[in-house]
Order: structure tokens, then C-alpha cells, then sequence
């Protein structure tokens, strides 16, 4: 990780959908309102807020397995918002409950007490969201045993 800045360019294609730029190779990503507003044709914002939250959490929990060289096979994340009405009736992101899944057994992990409790602490996007949206994180196993 750096200290640098990261950016993204934005240009509308039209009514509500926004190619962006994230100035890597690659094609650029297309947002879109859902409708009424858009018509759908790719990720609305909220959407990606709750990806790069996802995304984050998913490389810290890599991160901290590969720390202490264990496997954590195919990791999977899932991410749902909680979109509703704030004080003033305007619609907020009012939680995000992200679910992580090891691709492995948790016996094949040896210390996992420790990779689980420290990885949220190096998730740059989730500890920056985390103090206006509460975010409620939960990982499995493969077999479907709740660690967190």
C-alpha cells in the first residue's frame, strides 16, 4: 500500500449512466440509476459502495491469511445494503452486512483467532466508510461454520 492519491474520471453517456476511468488497462465501468431514474444498465452507486467495501475486506482477509502462509482457497464475499429513508426522508445507505467465505475448512487454518481479529483493521475502505454506515462483517468456512 501507498500513500498516493487514487482517482477515478467520470463522463456521463447519457441521462444517468457514467463511464469511469480508473485510468488502468482495462475497459472503462458503466453506473447507472435503476430505474425510474436510469434503466439499470450497470452497477447503481450503492452497489458500488458496497463493492469496494467488499473488495477491501476480501483483500485484507487474503492479506492476513498470506501473512501467516496459510491457504484460504477461493475466497467469496457478499455484500447487501440497507437502503431507507433518513430524518429527513432523504434515501441513505443506513448499514452494509458483508459476508466472507473461505474457499477451506477452518481446521486447515492454524491461527485463525489472529487473522480474524486483526483484518478489518487494515481495510482501508471499510474503516473510512465505517464511522457514517455501521458495517456488520461475518466469515465462514467452506462447510458453512460461522468463524466471526
Amino acid at each position: 500500500m501507498t500513500d498516493a492519491a487514487e482517482g477515478v474520471r467520470l463522463t456521463q453517456v447519457q441521462d444517468y449512466q457514467f463511464d469511469m476511468d480508473f485510468g488502468t488497462p482495462g475497459p472503462a465501468l458503466r453506473a447507472d440509476e435503476p430505474p425510474p431514474l436510469g434503466q439499470g444498465a450497470g452497477p447503481s452507486p450503492t452497489q458500488l459502495l458496497a463493492a469496494a467495501v467488499g473488495n477491501c475486506l476480501s483483500a485484507s482477509l487474503l492479506f492476513a491469511l498470506r501473512k501467516f502462509k496459510q491457504a484460504s482457497g477461493q475466497l467469496s464475499c457478499t455484500v447487501q445494503a440497507e437502503v431507507g429513508r433518513n430524518a429527513e426522508g432523504r434515501l441513505r445507505v443506513l448499514g452494509l452486512t458483508a459476508r466472507l467465505t473461505l474457499g477451506v475448512p477452518a481446521a486447515t487454518i492454524e491461527r485463525l483467532d489472529r487473522v480474524l481479529g486483526g483484518f478489518e483493521a487494515y481495510c482501508t475502505v471499510t474503516q473510512s466508510v465505517s464511522p457514517a454506515i455501521p458495517v456488520t462483517v461475518e466469515v465462514f468456512d467452506t462447510l458453512g461454520a460461522r468463524l466471526k
